[in-house]
């Protein structure tokens, strides 16, 4: 194969930054696969003299290992995971890697062993996160290796460990975990003391002027108004991005005509640290009490203080709630189509909800699956007309309204999908590979509940200048009552309530 000139282009001038040589071993047959990860490895090696290609036998054909590294990559890693193998190349020609020596400490501390692999698609989004994490666990602890798989290739591993949904990571071969994480998250689940000494540090840090719970688009935007009035700002979150790093396609960002969820969150994180914000990731809050000042408690234990308070803490995808979906997550139940979609490449599957997300995801599977069905409770798609007309364009969907799903079955995994027709009551059943919903978000605001005054949807009530019924407490973005879920609309809404939170303090 041959690497587009712009990729190219940018791959030599990091190619150019290796400092030693080092050794890649590869097994390829006469496949086109094998031939395509061939190809690829001996333009990359043409374009510098610091790599040394050695055929072997390893335990997948088509993969290849960096040698001393613990770093195999099985399959051939381009789209989203041209990233990784690109970073994995620079920690073996000696680069210096973007982690803190506390951080390169802590991993090589880590007192485990074992080997993981991550099952990935290349068009999963999500994967190149935790492939990267996994990687520089490798290259800096010896006791642990990694190996990215591409599930579109190993279809038989795929079928025996029953993968429906990636990434999906096992250690020795036993299945440790799935979904998008981050190094940190990886690092805490590794490291069982993690808790404890996050507790003590976060228990020892002196109150806020503004502490921000959330850190998706709404909580960046609140803390940057805030440090910028010259105000001690603490953000406290799961994860920093929200429900944006699991977004692809992003269109209606104005100025700018497309990005992608995660690249976007990688500019809202670098622009919040130009500034002097505290930001305490993979920390989920429990309770918030207004004594002197705001207390929030979180789920270790430890309470952070602060004059004032902004809640930004998001949605989460909102679940049918019918037997076999908690059963299936992960076997067959899935809401990503980007990153679960090629794992079930030629096989019929479903989509709940007729909304834009839902006939979108629709759109994008039929370029892959077999066959998609359309489910939507009401009489008509609420999506946009535009792409109702080109979902049905597409030969390959059926469109199914007024019903209602009552259960996804399986065995061990999803093997068909119940619903009733909402007109005549009577029963269908759909033989299915698959279930994607997409119906829409739920307000991470259970932890408020009798604290602060939510809606009968479980939104948070505000009034104009985003303060809700607690003194000293705003919120912002899709945990409010705001008609209007955009990552736009979230923005200006953290500003409207770090100007409203500013406001309060210089007049208390």
């Amino acid at each position: 194969m041959a690497l587009d000139s712009k990729i190219k282009q940018q791959l030599q001038v990091y190619l150019d930054k290796l400092v030693h040589t080092f050794v890649i071993h590869y097994s390829v047959d006469e496949s086109p696969k094998s031939q395509e990860l061939l190809s690829l490895l001996e333009e990359i090696k043409s374009m510098t003299d610091k790599i040394m290609l050695i055929p072997s036998k390893l335990d997948r054909t088509p993969s290849f290992t960096i040698a001393d590294t613990g770093i195999t990559f099985a399959g051939v890693p381009l789209g989203h995971e041209f990233t990784s193998l690109v970073l994995a190349l620079l920690m073996a020609g000696g680069y210096p890697m973007k982690l803190s020596e506390e951080e390169q400490k802590r991993i090589k501390e880590l007192d485990i062993s074992g080997n993981f692999e991550t099952f990935i698609s290349l068009s999963c989004h999500n994967c190149p996160e935790v492939v990267q994490a996994f990687n520089i666990i490798a290259f800096l602890n010896h006791n642990i290796s990694h190996t990215m798989v591409d599930g579109a290739l190993f279809q038989d591993e795929v079928k025996e460990r029953n993968i429906l949904s990636v990434p999906m990571i096992f250690r020795d071969g036993e299945l440790w975990d799935q979904g998008r994480m981050e190094l940190d998250e990886i690092l805490a689940k590794l490291d069982v003391n993690t808790d404890a000494r996050e507790a003590e540090k976060l228990n020892a840090k002196e109150p806020y002027d503004v502490l921000v719970v959330g850190g998706g688009p709404a909580g960046a935007s609140s803390a940057i108004y805030t440090i910028r009035k010259g105000l001690r700002t603490g953000i406290v979150a799961e994860r920093f991005g929200g429900q944006v790093a699991d977004t692809m396609g992003i269109e209606n960002f104005i100025a700018t005509k497309y990005t992608e969820g995660p690249k976007l969150v990688a500019q809202l994180e670098e622009h919040v640290k130009d500034y002097p914000i505290d930001i305490m990731t993979l920390q989920r809050a429990k309770k918030i009490e207004r004594k002197e000042l705001v207390e929030v408690t979180l789920e270790n234990g430890a309470t952070l203080k602060s004059k004032t308070v902004i809640i930004s803490t998001g949605a989460r995808w909102r679940q049918l709630g019918v037997p076999g979906e908690q059963d299936f997550s992960g076997r067959g139940v899935a809401y990503c189509p980007h990153c679960d979609g090629p794992l079930f490449k030629g096989k019929p599957v479903a989509v709940v909800g007729g909304g834009n997300s839902g006939v979108e995801a629709a759109i994008d599977l039929a370029n892959i699956v077999g066959h998609v069905t359309l489910i939507e409770y009401a009489p008509e798609l609420k999506a946009d007309q535009v792409i109702v007309d080109k979902l049905k364009s597409l030969n390959n969907v059926t469109i199914i309204t007024n019903v209602e799903t009552k259960e996804i079955s399986g065995i061990d995994k999803v093997n068909g999908l119940v619903y009733n027709d909402r007109a005549t009551g009577e029963t269908h059943t759909l033989e299915l590979d698959g279930v994607f919903i997409q119906i829409g978000l739920i307000p991470n605001t259970d932890w408020l509940k009798g604290d602060v005054e939510l809606s009968k949807y479980g939104e948070i009530l505000i009034d104009k200048h985003n303060a809700t019924s607690m003194p000293g407490v705003f919120a912002a973005g899709d945990c409010t009552e705001i008609p209007y879920k955009q990552i736009i609309i979230a923005m200006g809404e953290g500003s409207n309530a770090a100007l409203g939170a500013f406001d309060y303090l210089i007049r208390n």
